[in-house]
């Protein structure tokens, strides 16, 4: 218990701690903020970006199953054949479901995308239907996602260290209390 002790009074331990905790706290709050913000407005930008999830193995290798995108709105004349773009899908089996998949031709405001995995085209889409195009692929969202929802990534990631921090206060408060007692 004196080990754990003096490392937890430890100035270094106790500021790297509390930076790392700010840092996990404040990418974690902001992701979700995000999501919850975009969900909640049927998927509107926020300051002309979105995140998605891909949910397919149609873009393989490019986004793995699990990757966090983030899409930016882009004007029709700065797409190019060779960008991946979201979309919402209009017609057959991809009527009202989001899309990422790379743009193959344009013709005047017709758009043919096509899956990186896939051997056929997608149907033809209007810019319209375009969210934007695919900017960045949050690596560190990605990874900590991928970990939360595998049950010993969140005891590890989530559990552990609430626990942790949840006996850090305790001991906080029983260091506090006989500090106190001996003022007294």
């Amino acid at each position: 218990m004196k080990v754990i002790k003096k490392i937890m009074n430890n100035k270094i331990f106790k500021t790297t701690f509390k930076i790392i905790e700010y840092i996990l706290f404040i990418c974690m709050f902001l992701y979700l903020g995000f999501i919850i913000i975009q969900k909640i407005s049927n998927n509107s930008s926020i300051m002309g970006y979105r995140m998605f999830t891909v949910a397919t193995g149609s873009m393989k290798p490019v986004y793995e199953i699990g990757d966090v995108l983030v899409v930016e709105e882009t004007e029709f004349s700065n797409l190019k054949v060779g960008d991946d773009v979201t979309y919402i899908g209009a017609k057959d089996d991809f009527k009202d479901k989001i899309v990422t998949h790379r743009i193959i031709n344009i013709n005047n405001n017709e758009i043919t995308t096509q899956g990186v995995a896939n051997t056929a085209a997608d149907p033809v889409i209007n810019y319209d239907q375009i969210y934007g195009k695919v900017v960045y692929k949050l690596t560190l969202i990605t990874f900590i996602s991928n970990l939360v929802r595998n049950q010993y990534g969140f005891f590890f990631l989530v559990f552990s260290p609430l626990v942790i921090i949840v006996f850090m206060e305790i001991v906080d408060i029983f260091d506090n209390k006989k500090e106190k007692q001996d003022e007294i």
